[in-house]
């Protein structure tokens, strides 16, 4: 296997490197100040988008730095996973890089399901405009009745009534529902269906926002921040009534169409997670070097060094972990890369975490603040040990799929 990135991939991360130096990392510290000036509280129908969004949005755009997750080369860049994986990791040093490329989740999961499992008129009506950048989407998942880390707990129905589907349920953590450009949702429900297996009672159908009976509740904050103007919303459908072909590949297909959809986003998270983890490495050593206590430099007090040490030998372990599991999944697809998709999601949160908190911890009381993007990124990191299933069920995946290595697939309770 070889990890080496192609010479389409180096010069795509050239160009964006460069981008990000010349366009968004300059201006970084002044647009999120004046981001929450502009969307204080938590009344998301008040929120605006910052206009420097949408114009740095349409420069990457005209420079070809453009929906570079996709592997189409007709409507993406045509890179493969292990191709895209180190982009991914340079746009993961900035909070806002992803959305100026059009590279940001929930949007880029959502329009790989779309390309992958929607219908003509489906990709017409929603995968272009997304593609375009001109709206935003949300996936609709987790409920707050139930624990969602097993997905087969939901309550949320989508049933089929004469020639239409009929929506009920509450969902939440719905991220980007506060964003005025989100214009539809993709609602994952049980389709009931006796003679079905247990992961072909789900599906998903996709649902403009403005449709009857889509209410939003409120957006609920991590860490007390809501993140504006994107939001993480409260949503609930009351009866709901869509025509049949609302329903992306048909009834019942929801859990054969999640791991289609969640395969390449971890990675992509993952890899986010590890430029994110870079960034804050170099803030912990320019602060460290640059800060006198007690006669020292920080970066020579309280074992710093080692935590300088101990970060670098854990992004690139996470690094090393995600490009296989990359390789794999392009290689032999998501069956077989299973185990390292898991592991990755596992890992490279958690390291995030960790690195983050070093780096909080050398800046004192400025890193608790919004002077530095350590705060955005310690959300970011546990927030995602959470996210797209919990640690735990990714390591009970690892150990069932290792024990039926020995034979020993089941479970004794």
């Amino acid at each position: 296997m070889n990890f080496e990135p192609s010479a389409k991939s180096r010069d795509f991360l050239e160009r964006v490197t460069r981008f990000m130096d010349e366009e968004i990392v300059p201006i970084e510290a002044q647009h999120w100040a004046e981001v929450r000036a502009l969307n204080e509280g938590g009344d998301w129908t008040k929120w605006r988008i910052h206009p420097r969004v949408e114009a740095l949005k349409a420069k990457a755009r005209a420079a070809g730095l453009w929906n570079l997750f996709l592997p189409d080369p007709q409507l993406g860049a045509g890179l493969t996973t292990l191709e895209y994986a180190p982009i991914a990791e340079q746009m993961g040093r900035s909070l806002m890089a992803p959305e100026i490329f059009n590279c940001n989740a929930p949007d880029s999961g959502n329009m790989e399901v779309l390309y992958r499992y929607g219908s003509d008129a489906q990709k017409k009506r929603w995968l272009e405009p997304l593609l375009a950048g001109e709206i935003r989407s949300v996936f609709c998942m987790t409920e707050p009745d139930v624990a969602s880390s097993d997905a087969t707990n939901m309550q949320a129905t989508a049933v089929v009534q004469g020639d239409e589907v009929v929506l009920n349920g509450r969902k939440w953590w719905t991220s980007g529902l506060g964003d005025p450009r989100a214009k539809v949702a993709i609602f994952m429900a049980r389709t009931p269906n006796e003679n079905g297996s247990r992961h072909a009672q789900h599906s998903m159908v996709l649902v403009p926002l403005d449709t009857k009976g889509v209410e939003v509740q409120r957006m609920v904050p991590v860490f007390g921040d809501y993140d504006a103007p994107h939001g993480h919303g409260e949503v609930h459908f009351k009866d709901v009534r869509l025509p049949l072909d609302s329903f992306i590949a048909g009834p019942g297909r929801g859990f054969e169409i999640a791991q289609g959809r969640l395969g390449p986003g971890r990675i992509h998270h993952c890899m986010r997670c590890i430029g994110a983890a870079e960034r804050a490495l170099e803030l912990m050593i320019d602060r460290g070097a640059a800060r006198t206590a007690f006669g020292k430099p920080l970066i020579n007090l309280g074992g710093n060094r080692e935590r300088v040490a101990d970060a670098r030998v854990a992004i690139d372990q996470a690094r090393l972990l995600t490009l296989h599991a990359a390789w794999k999944l392009d290689e032999l697809g998501a069956l077989a890369a299973m185990t390292e998709i898991a592991a990755i999601k596992v890992v490279a949160p958690s390291m995030l975490q960790k690195v983050v908190d070093d780096a909080i911890q050398v800046h004192g009381g400025a890193g608790l603040s919004h002077d530095t993007l350590l705060t955005g990124f310690y959300a970011q990191a546990r927030a995602l040990r959470l996210a797209d299933g919990p640690d735990e069920v990714h390591k009970g995946l690892i150990a069932k799929l290792e024990l039926g290595k020995r034979g020993h697939s089941r479970r004794s309770e």
